[in-house]
């Protein structure tokens, strides 16, 4: 990490419209563990990628599975909880470029910040924006695993020659990602009841 290649800011800078969805929907995907979701729960939505289909109605059923508004409400919830809840509240029903940017954006902080909030090693005094900038010293592993799944998330779906597969890994990516927060987020329960 740290090398030549293009940081994560300048990535979501210049990925296109496809790539937008797919990193914010991945943000999303990993920590669907913290919204009680299945790991299937956003599979429509993935496959709306792929085919391009109705994008609106598949987030339309995933909010509705999901839930959460009563957690947006509730300011005593737990901070983990709430930035993924509104990961999914500010998915764009329409996929044009600007909105996408935005909200892939935004989903690429409230992932490492909850990365950040789990990871039992402390992530250091740099701010998230510095890290996704490239300055990655000190990082907690948590933290640097999430950034390097999103770069590479990123990376795959940069070249349009190999668009269905890129997703596939993407997906696939994403989904080594979920397992681990799902195990992490296992262990805090456990903690919690100790």
């Amino acid at each position: 990490m740290g090398g030549p290649g293009p940081s994560l800011v300048e990535l979501i800078a210049d990925a296109d419209e496809r790539g937008l969805a797919a990193s914010g929907l991945a943000c999303l995907d990993r920590c669907v563990p913290l919204l009680g979701g299945g790991d299937e729960v956003l599979r429509p939505l993935w496959g709306c990628l792929a085919e391009g289909s109705a994008w609106d109605v598949a987030l339309a059923e995933a909010r509705v599975t999901l839930g959460g508004a009563d957690v947006l409400e509730d300011s005593s919830a737990d901070e983990a909880v709430t930035l993924a809840y509104r990961m999914l509240g500010a998915t764009p029903s329409r996929r044009t470029a600007a909105e996408l940017r935005e909200w892939a954006d935004a989903c690429s902080v409230a992932a490492l910040q909850i990365h950040r909030l789990l990871d039992t090693v402390p992530d250091g005094t740099t701010r998230l924006h510095a890290r996704r900038e490239g300055r990655t010293e000190g990082m907690s592993p948590l933290v640097a695993a999430e950034l390097r799944r999103q770069i590479r998330i990123l990376e795959l779906l940069a070249n349009p020659t190999t668009e269905t597969a890129g997703l596939r890994q993407a997906l696939d990516v994403s989904t080594e990602g979920r397992r681990v927060l799902r195990a992490v987020v296992s262990r805090r329960v456990r903690g919690s009841r100790v």
